[in-house]
Parts: C-alpha cells; structure tokens; sequence
C-alpha cells in the first residue's frame, strides 16, 4: 500500500478558521469546479479580451442559454468576472475575467496538469479494482 505522506503544516492554515470561513472557502470550491466555471473562465482567459454573450455561447460547447446566464452571474457575484453593460440599441454586454478570476484559474491549472497527467494512472486502478470484482 501506497501512503503519501502531507507535511505537517500543509494544513496549518485551516486551524485558525472560522466554521463560517470553512464553508465560504467550501463553497467558493464547490462552485468552480462545477461542471461550467472553469470552462467559461478558461475560455474568457484564452480570448485575451472580453466577450459578448453570444460569443461565449458559441465558444462554450454544450452549454445552454439559461445554464450560461445563472455561471456568468455566479461568477460575477463571486467577483471572478466583470459584466459591462453598454447602453447602445441594441444593449450590448460584454465579460471579461477580473485579477481574482485570473489567478483562480492560473492556481486550479496547476491541479488541473496534474489530473490529465495521471488519467492512465486512475484507470489503471479502476480497471484493477473492475477485475477484482469480477473474480
């Protein structure tokens, strides 16, 4: 068996919080790693300047009209993206990421490089663990 070892103050951070600070932070995790939010600032950060509605529609495969509008507003709301809203006619509004946004993705990049480089590694295990059952 394979035991992996944490420093001991990885986690030294955690002891001074709050339960109300645990289940913000919980939360705030629990939301960008959501189906949608890190492939919607994904895609903002790779346009490299902000996008219409309709253009983040196009560049966000599968996502539908409602589910993008209530990501977006989370996302706003978490102060990980910036709505302007032009008052032309017709009204145009456009999304770009915020610093925040910005250095959330480049942090969860890191977790995700790590995921993709170890996929033939969690299917490995479960193939073990299938064939173990199947026994």
């Amino acid at each position: 068996m394979k035991v992996t070892h944490v420093a001991d103050d990885t986690f030294n951070f955690c002891c001074n919080m709050t339960d109300e600070q645990d289940a913000r932070a919980r939360g705030l995790i629990e939301r960008a790693a959501a189906k949608w939010p890190l492939r919607i600032l994904h895609v903002l950060s790779d346009a490299g300047a902000p996008l219409r509605f309709s253009r983040l529609m196009e560049r966000v495969e599968g996502i539908s009209q409602k589910v993008l509008t209530q990501t977006l507003r989370t996302l706003e709301n978490d102060g990980l993206i910036i709505r302007t809203l032009y008052p032309e006619v017709p009204l145009r509004v456009e999304y770009e990421l915020t610093p925040l946004g910005r250095d959330l993705l480049m942090q969860v990049a890191t977790l995700w490089r790590w995921v993709v480089e170890r996929l033939g590694d969690f299917d490995a295990r479960k193939a073990v663990k299938l064939s173990a059952t199947n026994v």
